[in-house]
C-alpha cells in the first residue's frame, strides 16, 4: 500500500499542534477526512442524480421503494421513518415526485384514513439508471484503493458507526 502524500486535513492538523501540541488530534485526522470525503462524493452524486431531474432526498424516496421489492409500495409512515424525515418533509417530496410522474398515492384499502404510495413505471426506469449512475460516482472514489483495502475499510467503517 503506498502512502498518500499529505492533504488538506494534515495542514490543518500541522497547524494545530503548532498552537496546541497538547491536543490528541487523531480524532480530527479521521472524522476530518471522513466529512470532506462525504462532502465530496454527496455533491457528485448529486449531480449524477440531478441528470435524470431529481435530488438526492428525491432519490433516497424513489430509492427505498425500488428496494422494497414488488410491487414498490410503502405507506407515507413507512418512508418517513425509513429515511428519518417528518411527515410534512415526505409529503413535499411526494407531491414533487408524484407531479413528475415517478410515483403515485393511492388511499390504503386495508386502513380507510391512510395512502399508499407507489413507484410508477416511469419511476422504476428512472430509479434504476440514476441508482446505477450513483454507483459510478462511488466507484470512482474508491478507485485509488484495492479490493482488500475497500474491504478493511468497510469493516472498519461499520465498526466506528456502530460505536457511535
Amino acid at each position: 500500500m503506498t502512502e498518500a502524500k499529505k492533504d488538506a486535513v494534515d495542514a490543518i492538523i500541522d497547524q494545530w499542534h503548532a498552537v496546541r501540541p497538547d491536543l490528541e488530534t487523531a480524532p480530527m485526522a479521521v472524522f476530518g477526512r471522513i466529512y470532506r470525503i462525504a462532502r465530496a462524493v454527496g455533491d457528485a452524486t448529486e449531480r449524477a442524480y440531478a441528470r435524470y431531474g431529481i435530488s438526492r432526498g428525491e432519490f433516497d424516496v424513489v430509492a427505498t421503494l425500488r428496494r422494497s421489492g414488488a410491487p414498490y409500495t410503502l405507506s407515507p409512515r413507512q418512508l418517513s421513518a425509513t429515511l428519518m424525515l417528518t411527515t410534512g418533509g415526505m409529503t413535499g417530496r411526494l407531491d414533487k415526485l408524484e407531479k413528475a410522474g415517478l410515483l403515485s398515492r393511492k388511499p390504503d384499502p386495508h386502513d380507510r384514513r391512510g395512502l399508499q404510495v407507489t413507484i410508477t413505471d416511469r419511476g422504476l426506469a428512472l430509479i434504476d439508471e440514476a441508482v446505477a449512475a450513483g454507483l459510478e460516482v462511488q466507484r470512482a472514489a474508491l478507485t485509488g484503493l484495492g479490493t482488500e483495502e475497500v474491504a478493511a475499510l468497510t469493516g472498519l467503517l461499520r465498526k466506528l458507526l456502530a460505536g457511535v
